[in-house]
C-alpha cells in the first residue's frame, strides 16, 4: 500500500490536469476555427503520425483514438465526405482498408499541428516547472 498523497501531490496533479485541459481546449478551438471538430483533427493527426507509414487501418485508429470500431468508421466516413481522407484497398491484403490523408487533409493537419506545436512548447515549460 502506498502512503497518502500530500498537499503538494494534489497541487501537482491539479496543475498537470489544468495544463492538459488548456491544451485540449486550445486544440478544440483551433480545429473549430478551421471547420472541423477536435476529434476530426485527432484522426488526421493519428493518420499523419502513424509510426512507420502514411496510413492506418480502422482498428489501428480505434486504438490510437481509444474509441470503438463503429465510432471510428462513422468518423472516417464524415472525413471522407469532407474530402480530408480516403479509403484505399490494402496493398498487401485487399481485404484490409487503408485510411490515407488527401492533399486537403494533409495541408489542414500540417497547419493545425504547427499551431499545436507552439502551444505544446508552453505546456512543456509548465511541466518542467512542476518537475523541478
Amino acid at each position: 500500500m502506498t502512503s497518502p498523497l500530500t498537499k503538494n501531490d494534489f497541487e501537482m496533479l491539479a496543475a498537470f490536469r489544468y495544463q492538459l485541459r488548456r491544451f485540449l481546449r486550445f486544440s478544440e478551438e483551433v480545429a473549430s476555427q478551421r471547420g472541423i471538430t477536435g476529434l476530426q483533427y485527432l484522426l488526421l493527426l493519428q493518420i499523419r503520425g502513424f509510426p512507420g507509414r502514411e496510413w492506418a487501418t480502422i482498428a489501428e485508429l480505434a486504438e490510437r483514438l481509444q474509441s470503438h470500431h463503429h465510432g471510428v468508421v462513422a468518423l472516417v466516413s464524415r472525413c471522407v465526405k469532407a474530402g480530408l481522407i480516403e479509403r484505399r484497398p490494402g496493398q498487401q491484403d485487399r481485404r484490409c482498408v487503408e485510411i490515407h490523408l488527401t492533399s486537403k487533409g494533409a495541408q489542414l493537419v500540417a497547419e493545425l499541428a504547427q499551431l499545436h506545436h507552439v502551444q505544446l512548447a508552453e505546456v512543456r515549460q509548465v511541466l518542467r516547472l512542476l518537475n523541478a
